[in-house]
């Protein structure tokens, strides 16, 4: 997994600062995570290709997570696009871009489908033979998902220094990939485990901006490789937090360990705050492996 933040600023873009958009990387696939103003400004310094985003996932319908959408979308088209776009958000987000494709008279060139959600309780929206990708229900001012992405187990991986003292034919590969046993010409049985390595470990990652403290998300999020949680307020601005629906980065390390995550990673910074390395001293009073994000970071999980 590969994780780029192209935006991590709460409520309106500021200098050198956009608002919420990250791409993951996984198993082939360029999921983008919501899409503030400025995006596809942000995809490009990154010079990530826009052919190869296939799925749009969207965590709430405030402008800082998806005011960037439309314009993407357009862009696409005025590209040439031909491949499927799937947007992944809130029910009201498909009337929301059509209305404004409609008045432009920008159809899209290419299909587009909008996959809404309301359900209250986690669920599946994304499944194919190598990943998942689960909503996390958040408790924010207005219908809000997180997202979980999970690697599906590989398979097994051929130990070639083994299988090298045996005659094997380039079609025994798959099968003992997929664990089954060798059988030899002269019928010898030779155990899987004999002639394999375990599959690469899975990694999961899991999105959760906008949200209050809430707890209720632990069981969703337990021991992933990498958590992001929004952070917007310090613990001096704790009364904010809980008015707007935010969280602090106490909150959100308390979140980390309680989840026995293995990174915690914090972003949606309220722009009041100019010295961002508070957050990392409030966090780590909680939670050691903490970091926080930046416009432009990379992480390879």
């Amino acid at each position: 997994m590969k994780l780029s933040i192209l935006g991590c600023n709460s409520a309106t873009p500021f200098e050198n600062s956009h608002t919420t958009s990250q791409v993951l990387e996984v198993k082939n696939h360029l999921f983008l995570i919501d899409c503030g103003e400025g995006t596809q400004i942000q995809l490009r310094n990154q010079k990530i290709k826009f052919s190869r985003i296939k799925h749009i996932f969207i965590s709430h319908l405030h402008g800082d997570h998806f005011y960037g959408l439309v314009g993407l979308i357009s862009t696409f088209r005025l590209l040439g696009r031909t491949s499927d776009l799937n947007v992944h958000g809130p029910k009201g987000i498909k009337e929301i871009i059509t209305l404004q494709l409609k008045l432009a008279n920008s159809w899209t060139n290419y299909n587009l489908f909008f996959h809404e959600l309301d359900s209250m309780t986690s669920q599946i929206i994304f499944e194919d033979d190598d990943l998942l990708v689960k909503t996390i229900p958040l408790d924010h001012r207005v219908y809000t998902n997180g997202f979980l992405f999970q690697e599906k187990s590989g398979q097994r991986r051929l130990d070639i220094q083994k299988i090298e003292d045996f005659n094997i034919k380039p079609y025994d590969y798959q099968n003992l990939k997929l664990g089954k046993d060798l059988i030899t010409e002269e019928g010898k049985i030779i155990q899987n485990q004999s002639l394999t390595l375990e599959p690469h470990p899975v990694k999961n990652y899991a999105f959760c901006s906008d949200t209050s403290y809430n707890e209720s998300i632990v069981p969703l999020i337990e021991f992933v490789d990498l958590l992001y949680h929004e952070a917007t307020f310090l613990d001096s601005h704790a009364n904010l937090a809980k008015k707007t629906k935010h969280s602090t980065a106490k909150q959100a390390a308390k979140i980390a360990k309680l989840s026995k995550v293995k990174r915690l990673i914090l972003g949606h910074f309220s722009s009041r705050y100019k010295d961002k390395s508070q957050f990392i001293t409030e966090a780590k009073s909680v939670f050691e492996k903490v970091e926080l994000a930046s416009d432009g970071k990379i992480i390879h999980l």
